[in-house]
């Protein structure tokens, strides 16, 4: 597709000069010969670049350029005059014009620099396009209620400096919570630096988080900056808290009380201005009374805590994931969008996710890339077997036979089996439905729709 570029100038003979000349570019031309008509094609119209006299009839050029830029309009701006001040030329590059010219323009001086303008704009284009692909890869989806409950902690949390401590099993996408507060805190658009202390060597770790000097271990040749500096002004994710070492723990909790680091082999201490959000799967309080993990760090770590509900407590978001990943494997994969049938799933749905959303999404993106035209039940792998916790141990009703036929249907049975199972779950909780919807892999409110669906009333239930 050509560029199309916005020559503003009061005077027609320079604009049909300009046009001569981007057009033997094979660039398209508009023109406007006041700063107002300027705005008004630049907000109707796609404009790849503007040319701008600095002086015109009406509001002059550094204004007109002004109002684009408060409009949003981040198109690259070239400034022109025959007889413009420093000053006014200084504040057509505060204005973030990318070039100043003099009339009368030189050819190829004019360009050189519409080539540059056209250049930067694509990249800034590319650059906006990769950060919304980035933003949707890592939204949040679902719309359970446990879901909707950590939204709006998240929206509570996130405009503020307190330090967040995620919990949760592996898999439930506790980096997305920690995106979701970067992106709603004042520090949308700084650093967003993730490092998972699990995966980095207890030798290394001071060094990958707070930097090194020259010498100060072998190989060292040169001064690196660690992720602290690497974050400043930002967010510092760090993933897997509890399996930190325990010498690196400390200086990260003096970072946390001073806002100081000091690189490994270094004096001098480095201010930092990093807000921490951490995350583990692991029982840090256990961890504490082990001696594994340092009981102050937990407390600085600690502030606000979050926790990552599981995929058994969000089934009914499952159908809304699956869609998602599906859309996005395919995309990737440069396949048309399958469509996804409905048993699929409902199977989806029933299973019990031990590895969560990561699970899920694996699963999801088997199935989008050995299906065919669409995706049925023989395309679903087959669920992995899984031990019961022992408290949801029920033996399964047996069968009753009349004349060697089964007196039920498979549907009497399967709702004998369910509600004897949900009955002795509920039984051993003393009825506590929101820590038997956990056992059972079902969200409280669906357990109660079965419950109702059932006739399952704890004052008609024999215990």
């Amino acid at each position: 597709m050509p560029s199309t570029v916005l020559v503003v100038d009061d005077e027609k003979n320079i604009r049909r000069t300009i046009r001569m000349v981007l057009e033997g570019e094979d660039i398209e031309v508009l023109e406007a010969g006041s700063g107002e008509e300027a705005l008004t094609i630049a907000s109707t119209e796609d404009i790849d670049a503007v040319i701008l006299d600095v002086r015109l009839p009406g509001i002059n050029g550094v204004e007109a350029l002004k109002r684009m830029r408060a409009q949003k309009m981040l198109t690259p701006a070239i400034m022109i005059s025959g007889h413009a001040t420093i000053t006014e030329a200084v504040q057509a590059v505060l204005q973030g014009a990318t070039d100043f010219l003099e009339k009368p323009l030189d050819r190829d001086r004019l360009l050189v620099s519409i080539r540059n303008a056209l250049r930067t704009g694509n990249l800034e284009k590319e650059l906006r396009m990769l950060r919304r692909d980035v933003r949707q890869r890592y939204e949040m989806v679902g719309e359970s209620a446990v879901m909707q409950r950590l939204y709006a902690e998240i929206e509570k949390v996130a405009p503020t400096k307190g330090r967040v401590l995620i919990t949760g099993e592996s898999g439930t996408g506790k980096e997305l919570i920690a995106r979701a507060i970067h992106r709603l805190s004042p520090r949308e658009g700084k650093p967003f630096v993730k490092v998972n202390c699990a995966a980095i060597p207890a030798e290394l770790i001071e060094s990958k988080l707070f930097g090194h000097e020259r010498g100060a271990f072998t190989g060292a040749v040169g001064r690196k900056k660690g992720l602290f500096e690497a974050a400043h002004t930002g967010t510092l994710f760090m993933d897997e808290i509890g399996d930190m070492a325990p010498s690196a723990q400390a200086k990260v909790l003096r970072a946390l009380q001073n806002g100081e680091i000091t690189r490994v082999g270094g004096e001098s201490t480095v201010a930092v201005d990093v807000r921490v959000v951490a995350a583990t799967n692991r029982d840090l309080e256990a961890a504490i009374a082990a001696g594994e993990f340092r009981e102050d760090l937990y407390f600085r770590l600690n502030v606000i805590p979050l926790r990552s509900p599981s995929l058994r407590e969000r089934a009914d978001d499952i159908p809304a994931l699956t869609r998602a990943f599906l859309m996005e494997f395919c995309a990737e994969n440069g396949m048309r969008q399958k469509p996804l049938h409905h048993d699929v799933l409902e199977s989806l749905v029933e299973r019990h996710w031990p590895g969560n959303v990561r699970e899920l999404r694996n699963v999801v993106e088997r199935m989008a890339i050995l299906s065919d035209d669409e995706i049925t039940i023989d395309d679903l792998p087959e669920a992995p077997r899984r031990d019961l916790p022992a408290e949801a141990m029920v033996a399964l009703p047996g069968l009753q036979f009349q004349g060697g036929t089964p007196r039920e249907s498979l549907r009497e049975y399967r709702e004998r089996a369910e509600r004897e199972f949900i009955i002795a779950t509920l039984n051993h909780f003393d009825w506590n439905i929101s820590r038997a919807s956990v056992v059972l892999g079902v969200e409280r409110t669906n357990l109660h729709k079965k419950m109702r669906s059932l006739g399952i009333k704890r004052d008609n239930i024999v215990t």
